[in-house]
């Protein structure tokens, strides 16, 4: 099942607007929530979903364990009606994030926002919904998948063996608080996967 996009209309921030000091020039950058044209994308919000749908991908290591959730994206339409400054709100992890905000960055260019007759940065948030039917995990699937993983269960780390002797056969993916880039700093030799692709912790609730 794709990721399936929630067609919210995008909605205004807050009334005012809001400024962020720029260091390098000592000026102010303003950046507007709400003002007198919006930014226009080309076919409109019918026209977003569409290219969302079209190029947002659902991360392996995410389908492989039945991640679910809504990301809300933020992201700021500059003076010439380009993406910019594209960043997650929230995590559901397993990769979601990077994938949400690479769809977003791909946007084409819109037609800028006007204030008082000017072009304006605007700010704007649309929230992603990552959906899929998998609701139980099974250990089987993830030794066989090209991906290793980590548990860790009530603070202690778990190799997917221990787990699965702790856990039993196979787990409900909503138990999953979050999953995340594993790294071993410690050099523990229960972690050490060659071969795999990439290593996830799994954060168990």
């Amino acid at each position: 099942m794709k990721p399936i996009l929630s067609l919210a209309l995008f909605l205004a921030l807050s009334v005012m607007f809001s400024q962020a000091q720029d260091s390098t020039q000592n000026k102010k950058v303003i950046i507007f929530k709400a003002i007198e044209k919006v930014p226009a994308y080309p076919g409109g919000v019918e026209a977003i979903g569409r290219h969302i749908t079209q190029n947002l991908k659902y991360p392996e290591v995410a389908k492989l364990i039945g991640i679910n959730g809504r990301i809300v994206i933020s992201f700021v339409i500059d003076k010439q009606g380009v993406v910019r400054e594209v960043t997650p709100v929230n995590c559901i992890g397993a990769g979601c994030e990077s994938e949400a905000v690479k769809v977003i960055e791909s946007l084409d260019t819109w037609s800028p926002g006007m204030q008082d007759g000017k072009p304006v940065r605007v700010q704007y948030q649309i929230p992603i919904s990552f959906l899929t039917p998998k609701e139980k995990v099974k250990f089987k699937e993830l030794a066989q998948s090209d991906y290793g993983f980590v548990f860790n269960i009530k603070g202690t780390l778990y190799s997917l063996n221990d787990a699965e002797q702790l856990l039993g056969k196979s787990f409900k993916s909503a138990d999953i608080a979050l999953a995340e880039p594993f790294y071993n700093t410690g050099d523990d030799a229960r972690f050490v996967m060659p071969g795999k692709k990439e290593i996830y912790l799994i954060n168990m609730r």
